[in-house]
Parts: structure tokens; sequence; C-alpha cells
């Protein structure tokens, strides 16, 4: 029975862990990545150049694009390469749409590169929260550690309380300066 309860409460512990690493997740890509504010630029460009695109088309006889609506979906069509957007008729239409279908598509799969590259670059410019993520998750799993674990978990603490203190140290003596 107890080996029954002991897999069980090891399985809500895994499922707690993966909710706080996604949370966390998406907490680092909310805080230090551009990806929140590309969307919204995005987005707000979109329903601009849907609006342009539907004040030049939807006068012009013969267009797909009757309202707002088929303008937006028109937006969305042209941008994502999906192919499965009309050509507008208006010179003034191809050229707005042009220039959208460059820049939407420079914003939209420019926000998924940059994301991706500064999400798993930021440890690298923040090396101490990496130490402090390895802390945190050493202690999460504290139970399941050696011996020798332990004990190189303890000399890594001391290694960086020492340093910290020295941090501390030289910044106290550059204020009295």
């Amino acid at each position: 029975m107890n080996d029954v309860r002991n897999r069980f409460y090891n399985g809500r512990g895994r499922r707690s862990r993966l909710r706080t690493r996604s949370r966390r997740f998406v907490t680092d890509v909310y805080q230090y990545t551009p990806f929140w504010r590309m969307v919204v630029l995005l987005l707000v460009l979109w329903f601009l150049f849907g609006c342009a695109i539907y004040l030049a088309e939807s006068k012009i006889p013969g267009s797909s694009i009757h309202d707002l609506g088929d303008a937006l979906y028109w937006g969305v069509a042209a941008f994502s390469t999906a192919g499965i957007a009309d050509t507008p008729t208006s010179n003034l239409a191809q050229l707005i749409g042009g220039i959208w279908i460059v820049l939407g598509s420079m914003l939209f799969f420019g926000t998924i590169v940059a994301t991706i590259t500064t999400y798993f670059m930021r440890p690298m410019q923040r090396p101490h929260r990496h130490i402090i993520d390895t802390i945190e998750f050493n202690l999460e799993r504290l139970g399941d550690l050696s011996i020798d674990e332990l004990d190189q978990l303890r000399a890594t603490i001391d290694t960086l309380i020492i340093r910290v203190e020295h941090v501390k140290e030289r910044q106290s003596a550059v204020r009295e300066q």
C-alpha cells in the first residue's frame, strides 16, 4: 500500500513541478522576450492595413473585398504565405497589399525567431539566474540526492555565499569612495 501511495504522491509532485516550470516559462517569455509587444504591433498593423485595403477595394467592381471582415481575412491570408489571398484589383490596394505582405511576414516570422532566440540566450546574459534555477531544481529534489550530490550542492552553495560576500564588500568599498 505504501508503494502505491508513494507512486501517487510522486506523480502529483511531477505534475506540480511541470505546472511550476510551465508558469516560469510563460513568465520568462512575457518578461524577457519581445513576443507580446510584437504580437500587439502585428495586430495593430494588421487592423490598419486591413482598413486600408477595405477603403481602397470596397468601391471597386469585381473586387472580392466587400466589407471589413473580408479585408481582415485577406490580411491574414496574405502575410501568412498560405497562398489563398485574392489579388487586390486596384493599383493602390496592390501597393498596400504588397507592403503588408512583406511587413507582416517579417513581423510574424521575426517575432517567432526573436522570441526563441531571446529565450534561449537569456541564461547566457544572466548567468546568476541559471545558478539560482539549478539550486532551486536541486532543492526540489533534495530527498532524491545522493550523499555525494548533497556534498557537491553544499560546496557550491558555500562558494556562492563567499562570492556574494566578496561582491558586497567591493560594492560597499566603491560606495565609500
